[in-house]
């Protein structure tokens, strides 16, 4: 005769207890995978409000898809990363019809509050009206009453439109506001910006590819305050760091900080970069998230790993 275990407490310990007891019996390398992939994801704050957020976000401008076959694989993509709760979800007016597949996946799913959600808005030749229409469209589009980031796309419009995006903020519609570049030629622009205004977030393009945002813009967030985001943080379209070591095998030193696989390796290398607060690699793909989510988990390289893993990216031949 058995006798149920109904105290819930001692249940979870005995499933604790047997749990380990099995990991034991596994080869070390396989404990060691184990415990990486269960490893709680860093967390990071958003200096100026103390709200902490996974560093390993999504970014989104791939997701201006039509039909219920495309949707499919994004609903999995988002459904997995509200799991990590709090996680950056990064997007864009511009980026085709994303904002609204996203506040339909999302509302279908029931997740809102499992997401930080940023978009962002431009002012085109100071014209101010047309950016509150862009974000009155985004906030319908989302589906929410209140967005957790608003960034100037850009930087387009910036100085006219800071003023109404601290409003809103003052308001409660904005949670947060920043500006955003993907552009060399604006990191000055954006390094004045920030030191001109209280802005909670700066969004730049930097990877191990391209690290001139250390120069400037880094500089700048890390003497106001200012969180700092990555977009392309693999390279992107206009470079993708991939090409570079296709048939190039991960290095074994890479162990040191748990990278499994070259995407790990990239991501890492950017979050231990002490003025980066989050990346946000895009992908549509299952598989890519769980690649990137666990970049965010474990350890990351210290300074002297990261002017390692420099010098091996300097020393490849260039892409061609």
């Amino acid at each position: 005769m058995t006798t149920s275990i109904r105290d819930p407490q001692r249940r979870r310990l005995l499933q604790g207890i047997a749990l380990s007891t099995a990991a034991l019996a596994l080869p070390a390398w396989a404990r060691a995978a184990t415990a990486a992939a269960t490893d709680a994801p860093i967390l990071r704050a958003i200096p100026s409000s103390g709200e902490r957020i996974p560093v390993v976000g999504l970014g989104t401008n791939a997701y201006g898809v039509q039909t219920a076959e495309e949707k499919a694989p994004l609903r999995e993509v988002l459904r997995r990363l509200a799991e990590v709760g709090n996680s950056v979800i990064d997007t864009a007016p511009a980026y085709r019809n994303s904002e609204a597949v996203l506040g339909e996946l999302i509302d279908e799913l029931g997740l809102r509050d499992r997401f930080f959600l940023a978009t962002k808005v431009t002012a085109p030749d100071g014209d101010v009206a047309a950016g509150i229409a862009q974000m009155e469209a985004s906030l319908r589009n989302l589906r929410t009453d209140t967005i957790d980031l608003m960034m100037v796309h850009n930087l387009n419009g910036a100085e006219a439109i800071i003023p109404t995006l601290l409003e809103w903020k003052q308001a409660g519609r904005l949670r947060h506001i920043g500006i955003t570049t993907s552009n060399d030629g604006q990191h000055a622009e954006a390094a004045a910006l920030i030191r001109a205004h209280p802005l909670d977030v700066v969004q730049v393009n930097y990877s191990l590819g391209n690290r001139i945002a250390e120069d400037t813009v880094f500089p700048a967030a890390q003497e106001r305050g200012t969180a700092v985001l990555l977009n392309v943080p693999l390279g992107g379209r206009r470079g993708s760091l991939f090409g570079r070591v296709r048939d190039v095998p991960l290095p074994e030193w890479a162990t040191e900080f748990g990278a499994t696989s070259w995407a790990q390796l990239f991501l890492k290398y950017n979050l231990g970069h002490p003025a980066v607060t989050a990346v946000l690699p895009g992908t549509t793909r299952l598989k890519n998230l769980e690649d990137n989510l666990a970049a965010g988990r474990g350890a990351l390289p210290d300074a002297s790993q990261r002017r390692r893993i420099e010098a091996f990216w300097d020393a490849l031949p260039e892409q061609s």
